[in-house]
């Protein structure tokens, strides 16, 4: 990831919910959501419009919450693992795919410092007077527009 995708992310940060779509954007990538296989959440690869492009495309039946972190998972392959890319990487209901599961957990655990800053968590942990615990993790799944199980994850909060 250069400095400058560093700053556009973290420009992006400064409010919450993260406007993944858009960051994705300003990332130069191209956020597309269509109907794909009933095991796939979503998928990158090269735009066939823009060669020097990728395209990220989330499965419209998921939820809102599924698809938001669904990109961010892969523009965290754009930034972290473009190189493999190649022709394309799809990603399961799992967040698995062909990459592996180091690259895979590398996407997810980028997503989700994209999707729900510790910074924020912090601060609205703090300005609501809440417990990070399964309460805690549902008003702060609603505020970040994530699942309840990725906070639950982001908060340390074992099933």
């Amino acid at each position: 990831m250069t400095p400058q995708q560093a700053q556009i992310i973290k420009n992006h940060q400064e409010t919450v919910p993260v406007r993944v779509g858009q960051l994705a954007i300003d990332l130069g990538l191209e956020v597309v959501v269509a109907s794909l296989g009933q095991n796939v959440s979503g998928l990158i690869q090269p735009s066939e419009t823009a060669p020097a492009k990728f395209v990220i495309k989330v499965n419209r039946y998921e939820s809102q919450e599924r698809q938001r972190f669904t990109i961010a998972h892969e523009l965290s392959h754009f930034l972290l693992h473009k190189d493999y890319i190649l022709t394309g990487v799809i990603d399961n209901v799992m967040y698995r795919s062909t990459l592996g599961s180091k690259k895979e957990t590398e996407a997810n655990k980028m997503a989700a410092d994209i999707l729900m800053p510790m910074k924020w968590i912090r601060n609205e942990v703090d300005r609501l007077g809440i417990q990070t615990d399964e309460r805690g993790a549902r008003i702060l799944a609603d505020i970040f527009k994530v699942s309840v199980p990725a906070m639950k994850v982001r908060l340390g909060i074992s099933e």
